[in-house]
């Protein structure tokens, strides 16, 4: 079964998901000392500038370099022609919805297309699919996605839950570790002409994991969708520099809902 039971984690647990979350940032911990070099630095717990660190047993003996990962998935990943990111700064702008409508829309067109839910706590592309209900199939070349069309192919970990509204309440090594699987291991055909991640808003865990795991993989771009309130679009601008920051060309900004106006002052 693929089901995942969520279940209530000891303290023993607790303190070896908090060990993950370190190792994870591969950056510099809140609470490490002032000359840290970094989780990811070859001296990491060893360095004189370790010493008496709460983080100094971790980082001594945590793995270093890239994660192989990387590799395997950029092994996969070169039997897709095309890779987009669809992002949004704000929840409810449409996001998942222009997602789902370049897929069908890609594939009205001839295109195999694969559709990737990467919104691990907030799924809504089996409901915008209509394929609540439905389950992954796991075979001898990996998991297979639940199909929409001939030419659709959908993974979600919405098809994991028992029931819609489970929650899934995960910190960012787990869901690290559910989108790794989703890359590496989903078999999406021998040829995939696009692959189309749809995300959650803003620049989380998941954002970051994308990244990470596509990085030798030629990511096309990321589409980035908005809506004309200001409030959507402060958060879109933060958005564009995370894209920059990250190396990410930007394809285009949909702004969404341009249409509407408001009943009561026009604007």
């Amino acid at each position: 079964s693929h089901v995942f039971h969520l279940c209530v984690v000891t303290a023993a647990a607790l303190a070896g998901q908090r060990a993950n979350e370190i190792m994870a940032e591969g950056e510099v911990p809140g609470n490490a000392n002032q000359h840290c070099p970094g989780t990811g630095a070859e001296d990491a717990g060893k360095a004189s500038a370790c010493a008496g660190c709460p983080n100094q047993q971790l980082c001594a003996s945590a793995p270093k370099g890239p994660d192989p990962a990387i590799k395997i998935i950029g092994d996969k990943m070169r039997h897709v022609r095309h890779k987009i990111v669809v992002l949004s700064g704000k929840g409810g702008v449409g996001k998942s919805t222009v997602a789902t409508q370049l897929a069908l829309t890609l594939a009205k067109h001839g295109q195999q297309v694969g559709l990737l839910d990467v919104d691990i706590t907030g799924p809504s592309l089996p409901t915008m699919t209509g394929t609540v209900g439905k389950q992954i199939r796991r075979s001898n070349i990996g998991w297979e996605p639940v199909y929409i069309s001939d030419r659709v192919g959908l993974i979600s970990i919405g098809f994991m839950l028992p029931s819609p509204s489970d929650a899934v309440i995960w910190r960012g090594p787990k869901k690290n570790g559910m989108i790794k699987q989703f890359l590496q291991d989903v078999y999406w055909g021998d040829e995939l002409d696009y692959l189309v991640i749809d995300t959650p808003p803003g620049t989380s865990d998941e954002h970051l994991s994308v990244v990470q795991y596509l990085a030798e993989s030629n990511v096309d771009g990321a589409i980035i969708v908005t809506t004309p309130q200001e409030v959507s679009l402060a958060d879109v601008r933060k958005e564009i520099n995370f894209c920059k920051k990250v190396n990410m060309k930007i394809l285009g900004v949909v702004e969404n809902m341009r249409g509407y106006a408001c009943p009561c002052c026009g604007e």
